[in-house]
């Protein structure tokens, strides 16, 4: 039997399998105690961008400790990246039927609020995305780093979601379902792309598809 609760790190407008276990399990526990790793969804995230995938990065404070908790990483404003990173996502899903209708939702992000925490500013985010497309799971973040979990409290998907990983491989219940995108007759379709890809080109119907994605009835 399926456990009702999940573990998940931190993410950076997560991939559409982040939001597929938002949808299949009604408890979510954040990760806010490992340690900070690079070239994973904590900072940063794929969209599909007129030349191809283009990954967008938060740059972050180098902490003094290479332990440093996640919960203890400062976003820097080195780079002018907010600017950066709402233009790519202008240029990239401008012409998408859904930008128009939430652009004024994610434009705060990147021109008016500052978060000091990456984990804020993430937790922010997938507040906003799971508004949007009428998720509700419960949601919060641990209060200790267990590196283990007993069997049958809680799937952990902790580091099966990782941008190095073949999504489908290495989640045997996620299985990346085509849907609409706006340069998909130059791209192909690009599977597992961050959550604001499939937001800005299905809209509404993007809970359809995650339920879609989900194997596991």
């Amino acid at each position: 039997m399926k456990p009702d609760t999940v573990y998940l790190n931190t993410a950076y407008l997560a991939p559409v399998q982040y939001y597929c276990k938002l949808l299949a399990y009604p408890h979510a526990v954040v990760e806010q105690h490992d340690h900070y790793l690079k070239q994973t969804y904590r900072n940063r995230c794929t969209i599909a961008a007129p030349d191809g995938p283009l990954a967008l990065t938060v740059p972050i404070v180098k902490p003094d400790d290479p332990k440093c908790p996640v919960r203890d990483i400062r976003i820097s404003d080195h780079g002018n990246w907010r600017h950066l990173h709402w233009n790519a996502l202008q240029s990239a899903y401008n012409h998408t039927p859904f930008f128009e209708y939430y652009k004024d939702d994610f434009r705060p992000f990147y021109e008016e609020r500052r978060y000091t925490f990456l984990v804020d500013f993430n937790e922010a985010l997938c507040h906003l995305v799971c508004s949007l497309i009428d998720l509700h799971p419960r949601l919060e973040r641990t209060t200790l780093y267990r590196p283990q979990l007993p069997p049958g409290e809680a799937d952990d998907f902790r580091e099966r979601i990782h941008p190095k990983r073949d999504g489908a491989a290495a989640d045997p219940t996620f299985r990346p379902v085509p849907y609409y995108q706006v340069f998909q007759d130059r791209l192909g379709f690009l599977p597992n792309l961050s959550i604001a890809d499939l937001l800005f080109n299905m809209g509404p119907e993007s809970l359809l598809v995650l339920q879609q994605c989900n194997t596991e009835p």
